[in-house]
């Protein structure tokens, strides 16, 4: 040994080692598509259970057609598509046999916990919150918008890669992507029951208070009485007990 790290095999030389005979190292491919292919069929078919079949379905398919795969394009697109069309296809299915989901039960899904030692309880506790309310925000965008989303932004894949793993063009990822965040960004406002205008609210006495202090910078004469003229849904009172202040 002379002290060097092997080099880390990409993916084709894995595949190219895995049909020279070296099945095991089917593992290493699986560990490092794992997450995205869960991503992806989650994306598809809002259900964690389902996503893991589907998961292990594509690997399957994968692994039966290794002898198939072309070096024309990355075996993670590749993968990738397998995963989706496998999604789609059981998605089909359960529309055959079942009715519309009625509510999604966000609830009583098990979310991973956070570990991250820098973050309190507290914050821990707000995390999981915050991801619970972004991902059931996620869940209403239609699929053919959620799955460029889920590709793009999460697992950021190239335009061109997204485009491959979806057998759509490339300007239609960037038009669904234009729309997904759109949509998102409408719904978390709504989950929120807010408007873009209602954050960061002027609070009443800040906006006297600036108001004073600019008439007293250019040496104005102060009104009789500061009166904020802002429409009310967006200037809020000031807190009780709290005095305006013109200086």
């Amino acid at each position: 040994m002379d002290g060097r790290e092997e080099a880390v095999p990409d993916d084709e030389e894995v595949v190219r080692r895995i049909r020279a005979g070296e099945a095991v190292l089917f593992d290493v491919l699986m560990r490092r598509y794992n997450q995205r292919l869960f991503r992806v069929a989650r994306a598809i078919l809002k259900d964690e259970a389902e996503a893991e079949d589907v998961m292990q379905q594509a690997y399957v398919n994968a692994y039966t057609h290794l002898h198939q795969f072309e070096e024309r394009a990355r075996f993670g697109t590749w993968l990738t598509r397998i995963a989706f069309h496998e999604a789609l296809a059981r998605r089909r299915r359960r529309a055959r046999f079942e009715e519309v989901d009625a509510m999604p039960e966000h609830d009583k899904r098990t979310m991973e916990q956070l570990t991250s030692k820098d973050l309190s309880p507290e914050d821990q506790a707000i995390r999981r919150e915050m991801r619970g309310i972004l991902e059931a925000a996620v869940d209403t965008i239609p699929e053919i918008y959620r799955s460029v989303f889920l590709l793009r932004e999460v697992e950021a894949l190239s335009t061109t890669e997204t485009a491959e793993c979806l057998g759509i063009s490339e300007d239609n990822v960037k038009t669904r992507l234009h729309r997904a965040r759109a949509m998102l960004r409408q719904e978390m406002f709504e989950r929120a029951g807010l408007t873009a205008g209602a954050l960061f609210p002027l609070h009443l006495s800040r906006c006297d208070r600036v108001v004073g202090a600019v008439f007293a910078e250019l040496r104005l004469p102060l009104p009789p009485s500061l009166h904020c003229g802002c429409p009310a849904e967006y200037c809020q009172p000031p807190l009780s007990g709290s005095k305006r202040q013109y200086s």
